[in-house]
């Protein structure tokens, strides 16, 4: 008998982008289901409109999981002022103005699937290597796409290529 895997969490990608954007959860799944149909999609929340809350995405292959949320307000303006101030030497002009109007965010959580195995004797530098971050990669750039927004990594401030 196999357990669900236990999530442990490496990583988040937020992608800005104006409110108007925000992507219907039915646009989203099709978008995941044509990156990959063997991803398994979980959990789809939408509000009354049907724009996308939250999803869940796993994929097995990559011993990886994904958590999609959406998020907008004041909070989301000042953590763009905040960044737009951090970039502005680094990042190019089109990207910061870009930034400035954003007005939503996806967080983009992704987690390693790791089987609960008492007699695996595996560290933390074994368990990243198993770990296949093209899931992460592939997800975030159709994201960017339906969104026309801006991936940034906030663990380093950097927009993502």
């Amino acid at each position: 008998m196999s357990a669900e895997p236990e999530l442990h969490w490496r990583e988040t990608y937020f992608i800005f982008f104006d409110a108007a954007n925000r992507p219907s959860l039915a646009a989203i799944e099709t978008a995941l289901k044509k990156l990959n149909p063997a991803y398994e999609v979980r959990n789809p929340i939408a509000n009354d409109a049907g724009l996308l809350e939250s999803i869940s995405l796993n994929s097995p292959r990559d011993n990886a999981a994904l958590e999609i949320t959406y998020e907008e307000g004041e909070a989301v303006v000042e953590q763009t002022t905040e960044l737009a101030k951090q970039l502005k030497l680094e990042a190019e002009a089109e990207d910061v103005a870009k930034l400035l109007r954003a007005s939503a965010r996806l967080d983009v959580m992704h987690f390693e699937m790791v089987n609960d195995d008492p007699y695996a004797d595996f560290d933390d530098e074994d368990s990243m290597e198993m770990l296949d971050p093209s899931c992460l990669l592939l997800v975030v750039e159709s994201l960017v796409e339906l969104t026309e927004g801006l991936p940034i990594d906030p663990a380093s401030g950097a927009i993502l290529p």
